[in-house]
């Protein structure tokens, strides 16, 4: 599935366009076309911050590959990121008998620790004080 990365401005959610990286040997801010991969001390920017780009005094700025397209999803990849999005959200049930198993030792272990089974199923208990 091939999600885009955002801007790496802050406060920008817009998606990216253009890599940023500093060539430090040449004094120079490189602008080209979007890296496959985020790599470290690299900047991904959107349409707006890599054409609004400015060199610090004495630097230059580079411009390469000329035109930034803006990303665009497909619907595969839309379709893709839904499915994703709601299989995580489903509940996972135990299984059948399984369950049952468990449920059961679970009571009885709870019943000889003072346990107390709140409404909610969480991984805190309320243990009666002695």
């Amino acid at each position: 599935m091939g999600l885009t990365r955002g801007c790496s401005k802050t406060g920008c959610a817009r998606p990216a366009v253009a890599t940023l990286t500093y060539a430090y040997a040449d004094r120079a801010v490189v602008v080209g076309p979007l890296a496959t991969y985020a790599e470290p001390h690299t900047y991904d920017l959107c349409l707006e911050h890599a054409e609004r780009m400015t060199a610090p005094r004495g630097w230059e700025v580079v411009r390469v590959g000329g035109e930034f397209p803006e990303p665009v999803l497909a619907a595969d990849d839309l379709l893709a990121l839904a499915d994703a999005v709601r299989e995580a959200g489903r509940p996972r049930a135990p299984r059948g008998s399984d369950a049952r198993a468990t449920s059961r030792s679970q009571a009885d272990a709870e019943a000889g620790s003072g346990a107390v089974e709140s409404g909610r199923r969480g991984h805190l208990r309320i243990l009666k004080d002695s």
